[in-house]
């Protein structure tokens, strides 16, 4: 099983208020709903981080949007 620790996040009531609701229509408990936003929030930096290192390393090598979509058949 994994380590798994906790923390606490303070928001004001109205951001808090506004979370819950949002948590209620996503069909998911407030946990869940943030436990998902930080961990989108996450993928989305390392996304980041690991397109900005293939950038660097291309060595300002590039491909068309059209070459793409070519080597991807579509």
């Amino acid at each position: 099983m994994a380590n798994i620790k906790s923390t606490t996040i303070r928001f004001d009531n109205d951001v808090l208020k506004l979370i819950h609701k949002q948590a209620n229509l996503d069909g998911q408990s407030t946990t869940e709903y943030m436990r998902n936003a930080v961990l989108e929030k996450l993928e989305d930096s390392l996304d980041y981080q690991d397109a900005v290192k293939n950038i660097r390393a291309s060595d300002g090598n590039t491909i068309s949007r059209k070459n793409v979509k070519k080597q991807l058949d579509l």
